[in-house]
């Protein structure tokens, strides 16, 4: 078990939530997928990440502990939330892992911020997807917006998700942070429809072809090649070695696991071995 602090930080006019694996090692800064929270990388934190990183874990704004917000869900803003903490923290300088939307925020960190950023590492992620890749969220959007009768009732329904091929323990804290609990004991995710919905238009209206292939930082991207949802990848393999050989300084590493199973378990520790070597 590793200790952390879980903590809130104001920066740019609301409260960011996040979890610091404290120890004087190279700080690491994680940023996880679109409807996630900063307890999306438990699975690398058991895999033994922070025994070779200080790790930064951000809830972004609208999810997890941090401030919920009517609107205001840009790209930019994220960015600035990011950037708001590190300077908060006192950081300078700093590694980023991103998983999904995470990955794509980690390139226009790098991007727009080059000399505050060491090496990235991206995780499924790249300008494009899966041509099928709204559909084949539906599954995991579907829990969004709904009402469970208890937390044993939302994590059951969690467990019978298509993409779920194995249960890794270190799952159930990520779960865990991804609901708020009424006084009844139903519980509800934190995350809502017309949030996402905000945040995943700005998405489609940013450069992202031109981030990835412009940041000039060493880029590890880390492909899942199994199934996700209707028997496909997210992220084809074909797709990720398209956009890596397009880049200044990027290797590429495919593994087995799919777009959620990648960060826990058996896949978790392989991974873990990636990002360590790369960084």
């Amino acid at each position: 078990m590793y200790n952390y602090e879980s903590k809130i930080a104001a920066v740019n006019q609301i409260n960011i939530h996040y979890l610091d694996f404290k120890n004087e090692h190279p700080p690491l800064i994680l940023l996880h997928g679109l409807t996630a929270n900063a307890f999306a990388f438990n699975g690398l934190i058991q895999a033994g990440l922070a025994d070779h990183f200080r790790v930064i874990s951000i809830d972004f704004r609208g999810r997890g502990l941090s401030s919920k917000v009517a609107f205001h869900y840009s790209i930019r803003e994220h960015a600035a939330d990011v950037m708001g903490l590190l300077d908060h923290l006192g950081i300078d300088k700093i590694h980023v892992c991103g998983h999904s939307f995470g990955g794509l925020m980690a390139s226009y960190l790098a991007y727009h911020f080059p000399d505050r950023f060491e090496r990235i590492v991206i995780l499924d992620a790249a300008p494009q997807m899966n041509p099928k890749a709204a559909e084949m969220l539906g599954p995991a959007l579907s829990r969004i917006d709904t009402r469970f009768a208890s937390f044993e009732t939302y994590l059951e329904t969690i467990r019978q998700a298509p993409y779920l091929h194995f249960w890794d323990p270190a799952m159930e804290a990520y779960y865990r942070a991804d609901v708020a609990t009424a006084a009844d004991g139903s519980v509800e995710p934190i995350s809502n429809l017309s949030d996402i919905i905000q945040i995943a238009t700005h998405v489609s209206k940013e450069p992202w072809d031109t981030y990835f292939t412009s940041i000039t930082h060493e880029v590890l991207l880390v492909v899942a090649l199994d199934e996700y949802t209707m028997e496909m990848p997210l992220l084809p393999d074909q797709k990720a070695r398209e956009i890596v050989s397009r880049m200044h300084h990027a290797t590429l590493h495919e593994m087995h696991g799919n777009h959620q199973t990648m960060l826990f378990g058996d896949h978790a520790r392989e991974l873990v071995e990636m990002i360590c070597e790369h960084l």
